[in-house]
């Protein structure tokens, strides 16, 4: 059958053919290795602030613009994987020959036969997989809509539900960039949210040594360009955001979380460079040969006298790249293994045990409090532990019932 519209044919003249945007992935993950070689080598850390908007009088910091990018680079990736779903779910219910039929074979006028090849539709297949996802994509004016539909409902092998309703319109990639507007907005909310309730020890610098304390401080609820966003808040705000639109849009929700899931590892790649910027959220002192330098103005209070500190910012990154590469491939490879929400929790429960080591070396964490007793145990790592028994126990039951 002849390749769908939209999708990329990995095969070029029997070489293989990388995508675009693995080759901008390999491309920036690339430069923050140069970055960070430049870093051991000088001590040198770029300024926070990128550039500044001159009429707007607004700084734009790096911490945003690296996660802002990871985002966008995870959501191209989802996107991609949202295509292949939709194509295979096009492959399996549309008969073989449509691939081969032209759309010649429909009796539409020349040139709005015209008019759909110059688009790029040549067969009945591209035509209906479009057609299928959104057909306002085809270029055409409502009249032509009109005639094009009654046509495609005569060919043979054509289900009429599949003008209205297709099989493969719940993986429409359009849904990536739809719904993230509503997954960021809440959690951003979340994520803020969760770090008032547990601030960190170095917003101690800020007066911020409390959850009340933000409250005594209205403007620092809204004060964002500082860091303070807790990702169990943001992985909370953004499950919510997604739930939301899944069912405004009535399509899978988990199926859409297991996608989406791929797509944060990815983004948690690059967004935690901005505390590489920021010069937050780093280790122990240490004197490994890949320690950081940290100006003294950012240093915690009781560690002024130390300068090199772990990155762990950088750990953080290398287990999301694991994360990554390891959702990733089960979703791509070995996918009829899996049950639907497997990704999503697999991504909770790695993000969850690289949290609970990460801590062991972070500087910057809030300890359990209860009663006003301290448990000297972060309250990332007690909330890590029950995400992960949580989740395992989860795949466990369902796979156990499974059989």
């Amino acid at each position: 059958m002849g390749m769908v519209k939209g999708v990329q044919n990995n095969r070029d003249g029997g070489k293989f053919r990388v995508e675009p945007h693995w080759l901008v992935i390999g491309g920036v993950w690339l430069a923050t290795a140069v970055l960070f070689l430049y870093h051991l080598r000088t001590g040198i850390t770029p300024d926070r602030v990128a550039f500044r908007i001159p009429f707007l009088e607004l700084d734009v910091f790096w911490y945003g613009i690296w996660i802002v990018g990871g985002i966008f680079l995870g959501s191209v990736v989802v996107s991609r994987l949202a295509l292949r779903q939709a194509t295979a779910v096009f492959l399996q219910h549309v008969p073989p020959h449509l691939g081969q039929q032209s759309i010649h074979t429909l009796k539409l006028p020349k040139d709005l036969i015209a008019l759909l090849e110059k688009n790029g539709y040549h067969t009945i297949a591209e035509l209906l997989f479009q057609w299928g996802l959104d057909p306002r994509y085809l270029g055409l004016n409502r009249e032509g809509l009109k005639r094009t539909a009654d046509q495609l409902a005569k060919v043979k092998g054509v289900q009429k539900t599949w003008l209205t309703q297709a099989p493969w319109q719940i993986w429409n990639p359009d849904h990536v960039w739809n719904g993230i507007v509503w997954c960021l907005l809440l959690a951003v909310i979340g994520a803020r949210l969760y770090h008032v309730l547990t601030p960190s020890p170095s917003m101690a610098a800020v007066g911020i040594n409390s959850p009340l304390d933000y409250f005594r401080q209205p403007a620092q609820l809204f004060n964002l360009r500082n860091g303070g966003l807790g990702i169990y808040g943001g992985i909370a705000g953004g499950a919510f955001g997604l739930w939301l639109y899944t069912r405004v849009k009535r399509i899978p929700a988990l199926a859409w979380a297991d996608l989406a899931a791929i797509g944060v590892a990815l983004g948690q790649v690059f967004g935690r460079w901005g505390n590489f910027f920021n010069q937050e959220l780093y280790g122990r002192p240490t004197n490994l040969p890949w320690a950081i330098t940290i100006e003294p103005q950012y240093r915690l209070p009781g560690f002024e006298q130390f300068s090199r500190f772990h990155p762990a910012f950088l750990y953080e990154s290398l287990w999301s790249l694991l994360a990554f590469g390891i959702l990733y491939t089960l979703h791509t490879r070995y996918q009829k293994h899996l049950k639907t929400g497997d990704l999503m929790a697999l991504y909770l429960i790695l993000y969850a045990i690289g949290r609970i080591l990460l801590e062991t070396v972070r500087l910057d964490s809030r300890t359990m409090v209860i009663a006003g007793l301290d448990l000297n145990i972060a309250v990332a790592t007690f909330v890590s532990i029950l995400v992960a028994i949580a989740m395992g126990i989860w795949i466990f039951y369902r796979h156990r019932i499974a059989r």
